[in-house]
């Protein structure tokens, strides 16, 4: 009987994290089409909106730096609630921010909510598996990419029609209500732990940063796209606010597709082979909306690129936790931290260069970057540890 319902209790808990994978999918995918509104809203050029963007990634940053400590201090379920919460209203506070100060803090604000919600969720979803003995990271990762979908995909029509401040409210209404409902169901760790008061050293292991380059580069892609793909469509290729909006959708949208059949596909090919095969369409979808000379063409190249780039996270992340000589924690935590400033800080730079250049140049570059995570592909074989089914 107690067996019976533990087992229910960490159903329900898996259920509870894939509706909060979704949510914070959802919210970042909303702000993907609110870009082009806050540019003009508050009259700045793209080198203020890099640094504007970059102060979201340091919020980031800052929130998962000390969400580990929080965690242990107080569980997954409370550090949940809090950044989740906060996280729901981000949008919202950025989309009524009247000047550039205002909207620098309230981007700090929201970046913080969204980054400590992301640890936090994804060390939930560890503790799921655990009580269920089976993998479901890369199915909770695909809700969040069925989230930013849905995010993106209906931001462009929502704010074309209704106004993007009734845009962020329904946002900020459907994220809290699930939010809210969906912390009441998670698994809970058996007892939160301190950390342990040991002295911190980096791991001496080399490969392990060579492992965190790979994630930097692809997360690098990730966030370009989600930054400055509705932003490309409209400024460079003519697009109005609903297509603009289509791209960041598309791209989230297969990508979500396939995380759902990631596993499968990883477990028969093998994560070395499934890493460069995704390597080279990724590269090649970057590379044609690049290229692309018209908005829907460009569309449908996100959404290759998207096909991609969807397992080549999961593998790198596996095979920084299995490295020789250390813990996964530690291994983890090199590839996480460098790979996650790719998607959070590094779109900033990206701001920086349009300002004097052009977008398709740039995605042009990101499609080099891919080819060069290609080549190091070889190095991510330790995953293949994590690639067998579980019994």
């Amino acid at each position: 009987m107690n067996a019976s319902n533990a087992m229910q209790t960490a159903i329900r808990g898996r259920w509870a994290v894939a509706a909060i994978f979704l949510a914070n999918g959802f919210l970042t995918g909303s702000w993907a089409p609110q870009i082009p509104v806050f540019l003009t809203r508050l009259d700045i050029s793209k080198f203020t909106l890099g640094l504007l963007i970059l102060l979201f990634g340091a919020g980031a940053v800052a929130a998962m730096t000390w969400c580990g400590h929080l965690i242990s201090r107080h569980g997954f379920r409370t550090v949940l609630r809090w950044f989740g919460l906060c996280g729901s209203l981000g949008l919202l506070v950025v989309a009524l921010a009247p000047n550039v100060p205002l909207a620098a803090i309230a981007m700090f604000i929201f970046g913080g909510s969204i980054g400590g919600m992301d640890v936090a969720m994804n060390a939930n979803a560890v503790v799921v598996e655990r009580r269920l003995s089976r993998a479901i990271m890369s199915s909770s990762h695909g809700f969040w990419s069925l989230g930013g979908f849905a995010g993106g995909g209906l931001g462009g029509f929502a704010i074309q029609t209704y106004g993007h401040l009734v845009h962020a409210a329904v946002v900020t209404a459907l994220a809290f209500a699930v939010i809210a409902v969906a912390v009441r169901h998670l698994v809970g760790e058996d007892r939160p732990q301190a950390a342990e008061p040991h002295k911190f050293t980096l791991p001496a292991n080399p490969l392990v940063y060579l492992i965190g380059l790979m994630a930097l580069l692809t997360m690098i892609s990730e966030g370009a796209v989600l930054d400055w793909a509705a932003l490309y469509l409209r400024q460079e290729l003519g697009a109005d606010l609903a297509i603009a909006g289509l791209a960041y959708a598309a791209f989230s949208g297969v990508m979500a597709i396939m995380r759902f059949f990631g596993d499968g596909v990883r477990n028969r090919f093998g994560a070395v082979t499934t890493l460069r095969g995704s390597s080279v369409v990724a590269a090649a979808g970057m590379l044609i909306a690049g290229l692309s000379p018209s908005p829907w063409l460009a569309i449908a190249a996100f959404a290759l690129c998207g096909f991609g780039i969807a397992n080549m996270v999961p593998i790198i992340f596996s095979a920084g936790g299995n490295q020789e000589g250390m813990s996964s924690g530690t291994g983890m935590s090199v590839v996480t931290t460098m790979g996650y400033s790719g998607i959070l800080v590094a779109p900033s730079a990206i701001g920086f260069v349009a300002e004097h250049s052009s977008f398709g140049p740039i995605f042009v570059a990101m499609s080099g970057l891919l080819i060069v995570v290609l080549l190091m592909a070889g190095l991510a074989h330790r995953a293949e540890f994590a690639a067998a089914p579980a019994e």
